[in-house]
């Protein structure tokens, strides 16, 4: 009997980068892409339709980032495996993407039968780093919001950026009650019991750096 095609979405609002990788992918044996998509909006919203087994995702991107699309995926299908794609290769994404439950982080500039290998990997429930993500994690989890959920940290970086609760319940799809629970509760583990201290404490352990668009 043979086995079906690992079935992979790729998420990326440069056309030329997804029809680049889908070009690549599709000479592997075994790997089906299903489409590509240039938000992580669209990625939620036609998660059931295209029924992804792995998903490669940017970071930074319009209207819904990669980080809350990963956690907002996880939570409708959590059996999806989501592999990171982007250029930051700072210890912050990378910890920050894996906090919210991908399994793996590549840099965009890896060869691309490195794609076709991690894609292989997390199907077999293994964690990838490539070697430039690998080496760059800090060795010290102070150095990254660690105490904080990965829905927590999405909301910290939401409210650094000066959105509202009912605008982060917007974003996020989720009631503003829940938004300012989950808001007390990163006040009450960090110990900061005002918005500009979220701030503030955002822009120090990185959360707040080189987000041109939302995480």
């Amino acid at each position: 009997m043979n086995t079906p095609p690992v079935r992979v979405l790729i998420v990326d609002d440069h056309p030329m980068v997804a029809q680049g990788i889908q070009s690549v992918l599709e000479d592997h044996d075994g790997l089906h892409v299903v489409g590509t998509l240039g938000t992580g909006r669209a990625v939620v919203d036609q998660l059931d339709a295209l029924d992804p087994d792995v998903i490669l995702m940017d970071l930074n991107m319009p209207e819904m980032g990669g980080l809350t699309a990963t956690e907002l995926v996880l939570e409708q299908r959590p059996g999806t495996r989501v592999l990171i794609l982007s250029m930051h290769d700072s210890p912050e994404y990378i910890s920050s993407a894996l906090s919210h439950g991908a399994m793996g982080y590549l840099l965009k500039d890896v060869p691309t039968d490195e794609i076709a290998e991690a894609i292989k990997a997390v199907m077999r429930g293994e964690r990838y780093l490539c070697t430039g993500a690998e080496g760059a994690i800090a060795p010290k989890s102070s150095d990254v919001p660690g105490a904080l959920t990965g829905r927590e940290q999405t909301i910290l970086l939401q409210l650094a950026q000066g959105l509202s609760n009912k605008e982060v319940a917007t974003a996020l799809d989720i009631s503003v009650r829940t938004v300012e629970t989950h808001r007390k509760n990163i006040k009450r583990k960090l110990g900061i019991s005002s918005t500009a201290g979220l701030t503030r404490y955002a822009l120090e352990h990185g959360v707040l750096q080189g987000t041109g668009h939302a995480l």
